[in-house]
């Protein structure tokens, strides 16, 4: 004969059966999606072609072809190109971030993702986290080669390593800009045609290859205001042992207007499209 619990003791019983797990903190649903993002570079092994032969490629190019013509001999233009074609690497390769969120919208793995009890912005934000390996990667090819190349910093090498602090900073500030337009466009090929056109003056009328003061002058106008510049500008200073604060804060405040400018846009963008 079989007997029959009490109500009370059964609700006891099932109770955590039924309590739900605690939501994740924006942080670690953050870093959930950053794994995520490593993790299809470890089964797409072809994706870090861009952060391997680009910065070899364009290091080698540069230095050989215009160090000469530029500054008189390669040895002398190493000095100051390295730091400028260091930035130049990452920010070109922070357009991919754009293409990744883009292929995932198209097979709609955002959809499942909109559904998931967590931060909202968490799968935009640990893309962009997980991103910063491939940064760091390109990064450590381009200054092996420049040290190969012969480029000595004065500052030793924690000036390279606050260099490359600025630097991710504000590569993270303008990924969000290759996020809303990802979130925009239709295609990769659209995405990657405006992606180009906005990057080029950016990268190209910038102080990264030559001194300003040899163009013309209204153009160094717009050199002097470019964010690229700027970032450019700041990592020479602490290389060179001599940072100067208010270039530093320049690079921050830069990063704050892209975030703040392009974040809430992403997002809204986000919610309308998934």
């Amino acid at each position: 004969m079989t007997t029959v619990q009490p109500r009370s003791e059964v609700s006891s019983v099932l109770r955590p059966a039924a309590e739900h797990p605690e939501p994740a903190s924006p942080l670690r649903a953050s870093l959930v999606y950053a794994k995520r993002a490593m993790l299809k570079i470890r089964h797409v092994p072809e994706q870090l072609f861009d952060v391997t032969v680009f910065p070899i490629m364009m290091t080698l190019m540069f230095t050989f072809l215009f160090g000469g013509a530029l500054a008189g001999s390669v040895d002398a233009y190493v000095q100051y190109l390295i730091p400028g074609i260091f930035a130049q690497t990452i920010i070109m390769i922070t357009m991919y971030t754009g293409l990744t969120l883009n292929k995932d919208i198209e097979k709609g793995i955002f959809d499942r993702f909109r559904s998931l009890p967590v931060w909202r912005p968490a799968p935009l934000v640990g893309a962009l986290l997980g991103d910063q390996v491939r940064y760091l990667l390109a990064g450590a090819i381009t200054m092996a080669l420049g040290f190969m190349l012969g480029f000595r910093p004065e500052g030793g090498l924690l000036s390279v390593l606050v260099a490359t602090v600025l630097l991710l900073v504000f590569a993270f500030a303008l990924s969000w800009m290759w996020t809303m337009i990802a979130l925009l466009v239709r295609t990769e090929q659209a995405l990657m045609g405006i992606s180009m056109f906005i990057l080029m003056p950016l990268v190209f009328a910038s102080n990264i290859f030559v001194d300003p003061a040899t163009m013309p002058r209204w153009l160094q106008g717009f050199v002097e205001v470019n964010p690229v510049s700027v970032v450019v500008t700041a990592m020479r200073d602490v290389m060179s042992g001599s940072p100067v604060a208010s270039d530093i804060l320049l690079v921050f405040v830069w990063s704050a207007i892209l975030v703040a400018g392009f974040g809430p846009i992403s997002m809204m963008l986000y919610n309308r499209k998934t």
